[in-house]
């Protein structure tokens, strides 16, 4: 059987010393040698040594040292030596030892006593403390505090020995009047530490007979205080009111440890409005008192999980929650925001989007380096705002308007699309919205913004000076036709002739695009500026941002520009009385979309324009000659109603989520039922009076009902032996974020007792055990239940295996018996999880691990399969269902997981239908690390395959 072990140090086994150097070294008079000799003595003893000549040298020569720090190495040398022989009994060169550690309780130094106190604490072998005891007991009323308090802890390990309450039969009593008398905080604190450990009754005691006094004592004696109060009221939960007091009294201690501890067990033991709103206003104190950032998050965490169970409470703390945005750190903004945007109510809604709007204000004036993300997530904020209470956009939108032609691309996407749904919802400010964004439209920069505020100027532009404003902004941004001169294209054609090979280096140099369905599109380099990352012109603002971007070759914004002038052409035929008016403005239309396709095809830019944009621009130019009424109603009305209904599904959605998270347990129809109006009040505060009516209600709402009902616990128990084999086990399995808890049921089915039994099991993949089991002896057809608890660092398939060994009285040999392997699925560790499609698509191209399964299924309909990976994999499909309908023979979407971990795991699945009806394609996964795409693709060629 394994000894524990006190005492670990990190030894460099290259050069290891030799046992006849140490032990000259110790018994020469150089003191500086003699702690070095004695160090790689416990450095080897500690890997294994056993160095049995060297305990008489120690004795002779170690024990008579007055140096401190010899006799400190010395006591810890006595710790990790063997003081048993194999069959348990104490050593005889023992009795050696303990007339020095007599000597070392009753030394005139109080160090060598206080630490030969503390070497006691670690010592098991009753027979070396037994004579001990009266020197222990006469220090517990010692003049120095250090010695009180290490002489309190030594009274406790004692008591806590197999054979303790009888070598200390009144230690209890006697520490109870040590702590009564009392003064050194520490020591005080180790006093109540004993007798909660070992004598709760007289603990509980002198706590509520001081009850006035708690907020006065120390720190440390606080801590204990709390804890004891969590381990009585988890066992007797009908006294927990009085303690709830002692608790809320504590609030008010100076120390911040002690604040956020009152806190959490106020929390965990109460669900009283008054308890949960002094712990919010404590978690509230300390995410603006404190300045260390992760405690700051760690707090943020707690006041989250109040905000899932105590909502109402909450929301009456939400401005003093946002105060957390002074701090710097964008994870701990984030994290502040996210429980924010839940919190809001019509009553709060003013206040926190007036905070906001004076963060993104800040932002301006700031030249820190993360100011462009926070103001991302500002804007994303309002955003959510706005949407879920649409009269505050009129308050921010124009504000936000500013922020299109902000440096960070990213943010003023998240603008222009705010502004897009905001002009949809909110009809009374397309006005004022479409007035702003044609006078801010020449400072937008990057091509994604322009092109998304195109749309905008061509949808909502309907009053006759509106589509005459957006006309003239458009053309103004232009600039001057034609794009290029006569001289600048024969300066090109001169270059293109010297460099022939120019081209093609720069198309083999770029990287594959990647299209929203997560595939990669096969496309000249020309069209790669439609997918790529946006593009941010800088030049001077008179040359205008359109013609700047288009000179740089990005044509697909060319073909929503041309989109764009049609649709506002159209609309002046309905609006304008004058037909030479209309004439004059599609003349001026068409020679814009001339002017586009002539660039296009010139030498001046390095690549010609691709077949898309030509196609667009070309359908534009036939359109503005010959107008149908079907055709115009398509371009007039028909996208608005698609963005509609796009807006409308995304609402549902959003509804749906809330509904789900909403639905709460109910209670079991044969629970009984508490009256508490008829309960005695009797010498009830209000606060147990709240206590008493909220744990009746949680009873009536079933919260303390368990949610794992015992037909699913049946599913995970796993079979390790076989049923012939002489020991039966079986395992159940309990995975919770990083541990692993395998509870295995060991049974002897044989007549014989089975000694030495240990279950001995290792793993494979990120997987550590814990601890190592221990050694048992089975009686004859009798059962064990044994615990191995297990640690996981990431998320991929893991396998355990081991045996046990045993042995029997009659069979000299040990017996061992191989178990099943147990496979750890990574299907326990990732949950679905929601991304923006940028955001998804920005993941799927920075991740570098792919593994591509192909599809090999005997499924035949697209969406059937679809759902059957989407139920084997655990993941949530981001491509909405209106994009997955109708039938088309093809299917492609995308797939979204997170693990416990927060590593993040993409799928794109894309299928077609064969002729013979079978399908075919390919899923690809990709995620940061290797394990997971791995895990993910094995675990999907084994779902995929039966379809069942």
């Amino acid at each position: 059987m394994e000894k524990s072990c006190t005492l670990l140090i990190h030894f460099d086994k290259g050069t290891p010393a030799i046992a006849n150097e140490i032990k000259e070294a110790l018994e020469g008079n150089d003191v500086p040698a003699k702690i070095d000799a004695m160090k790689k003595a416990i450095m080897l003893l500690l890997n294994g040594e056993t160095l049995p000549q060297l305990f008489i040298t120690i004795v002779r020569y170690v024990l008579p040292s007055e140096d401190h720090t010899v006799q400190n190495l010395l006591l810890l040398y006595l710790e990790i030596i063997e003081k048993t022989d194999t069959k348990g009994r104490v050593l005889p060169e023992m009795i050696l030892i303990c007339q020095n550690l007599r000597n070392n309780l009753q030394h005139p130094n109080e160090y060598i006593r206080g630490v030969t106190l503390r070497f006691l604490c670690r010592l098991n072998e009753t027979e070396i403390i037994e004579p001990l005891i009266p020197s222990v007991l006469q220090n517990l009323e010692h003049r120095h505090p250090f010695i009180r308090r290490n002489a309190i802890l030594a009274v406790m390990s004692i008591y806590k020995l197999p054979q303790g309450e009888q070598l200390l039969v009144d230690a209890p009593e006697m520490i109870e009047k040590v702590l009564s008398t009392e003064q050194d905080a520490s020591a005080k604190r180790n006093a109540f530490l004993m007798l909660f450990t070992c004598a709760q009754d007289r603990a509980v005691n002198y706590l509520l007979t001081h009850v006035d006094r708690v907020s006065e004592w120390g720190e440390l004696l606080q801590m204990v205080v709390l804890e004891l109060i969590r381990k009585v009221c988890r066992t007797n939960r009908a006294e927990k009111g009085k303690y709830i007091k002692i608790i809320i009294s504590l609030l008010n201690a100076p120390s911040t440890a002690v604040i956020y501890e009152c806190a959490g067990t106020l929390v965990s033991l109460s669900s009283a409005p008054t308890a949960i709103r002094a712990a919010a206003n404590t978690y509230c104190q300390l995410l603006l008192s404190q300045s260390d950032h992760n405690v700051k998050l760690i707090v943020l965490d707690r006041l989250n999980e109040l905000k899932s169970s105590h909502r109402d409470i909450m929301v009456d703390l939400i401005m003093d929650v946002l105060r957390a945005l002074s701090s710097p750190n964008l994870d701990i903004r984030r994290k502040t925001l996210d429980i924010v945007l839940e919190l809001i109510t019509p009553r709060n809604i003013n206040e926190v989007v007036l905070m906001l709007k004076k963060e993104v204000m800040k932002t301006q004036s700031g030249e820190l380096e993360k100011n462009g993300e926070y103001r991302q997530m500002l804007i994303q904020a309002i955003h959510s705002c706005a949407i879920k209470f649409p009269e505050v956009a009129s308050t921010v939108v124009h504000l936000l308007m500013d922020f299109l032609g902000d440096s960070n691309v990213a943010s003023a996407i998240d603008v222009v699309v705010f502004v897009r749904e905001i002009i949809e919802t909110n009809p009374k400010l397309r006005v004022s919205i479409i007035t702003r964004l044609l006078d801010t439209f020449y400072q937008i920069r990057a091509a994604r913004v322009c092109s998304c505020a195109l749309w905008i100027i061509g949808e909502y532009c309907l009053s006759l000076s509106e589509v005459e404003s957006g006309m003239a902004t458009i053309k103004q941004c232009l600039g001057e036709l034609p794009f290029y001169s006569v001289s600048e294209e024969g300066e090109a054609t001169d270059a293109s002739k010297k460099t022939p090979q120019a081209n093609s280096i720069t198309v083999s140099s770029r990287r594959p695009a990647v299209l929203a369905d997560g595939t990669y599109a096969t496309q000249s380099a020309a069209s790669e500026t439609a997918f790529s990352a946006p593009t941010v012109v800088q030049g001077s603002l008179a040359s205008g941002n359109l013609r700047s971007l288009l000179l740089t070759g990005d044509f697909f914004l060319g073909a929503v520009v041309a989109c764009t002038l049609t649709k506002l052409v159209l609309r002046l035929q309905e609006v304008q009385p004058s037909k030479v008016e209309v004439n004059k403005a599609t003349t001026q239309a068409l020679l814009i979309f001339v002017s586009m396709l002539q660039l296009g095809q010139s030498p001046v830019l390095p690549h010609p324009i691709d077949n898309d944009s030509n196609d667009r621009i070309v359908l534009c130019i036939r359109l503005l000659c010959d107008t149908g009424d079907g055709i115009r109603k398509i371009w007039l009305q028909s996208c608005r109603q698609s963005f509609v209904k796009m807006l409308s599904e995304k609402q549902l959605r959003e509804t749906e989520e809330l509904k789900a998270k909403a639905q709460v347990s109910h209670a079991q129809p044969d629970d009984l039922i508490d009256f508490y109006h008829l309960k005695s009040r009797k010498g009830m505060s209000q606060l147990e009076l709240e206590d008493e009516v909220q744990d009746d209600l949680k009873r009536a709402t079933g919260e303390f009902v368990n949610d794992n009902d015992d037909a699913n616990k049946l599913n995970r128990i796993l079979q390790l032996t076989g049923f012939s084999d002489p020991v039966y086990a079986e395992a159940y399995v309990t995975v919770h974020h990083y541990d692993i808890v395998l509870d295995i049921t060991v049974i002897n089915r044989t007549k014989e007792t089975l000694q030495n039994l240990c279950l001995e099991l290792a793993t494979m993949g990120d997987l550590k055990l814990v601890e190592r089991p221990q050694n048992y002896t089975l009686a004859p057809e009798s059962s064990k239940q044994i615990k191995a608890n297990i640690k996981v660092s990431s998320t991929e398939t893991g396998v355990i295996f081991g045996n046990i060994v045993y042995e029997t009285s009659n069979v000299l040999e040990r017996t061992v018996v191989v178990l099943n392997d147990i496979h750890i699925d990574i299907m326990d560790y990732i949950s679905p999880a929601v991304c923006t499609d940028a955001a998804f698509r920005t993941m799927w191209a920075e991740f570098e691990w792919e593994n591509k399964v192909a599809v090999n299924t005997v499924i035949q309909d697209e969406k059937e399969f679809l759902n059957h990976i989407i139920k084997s994999t655990n993941m949530k499909c981001l491509t909405p269902v209106s994009a997955l309908d109708d039938e088309c023979g093809f299917l492609a979407a995308n797939l979204y997981a997170k693990s416990v971990f927060g590593e993040d795991a993409l799928v794109n699945l894309s299928v077609e239908k064969q002729a013979d009806g079978k399908l075919s394609g390919y899923i690809r996964i990709r995620s940061k690390t290797q394990g997971i795409a791995l895990s993910l693709g094995d675990k999907i060629t084994l779902k995929q395959k039966g379809g069942g």
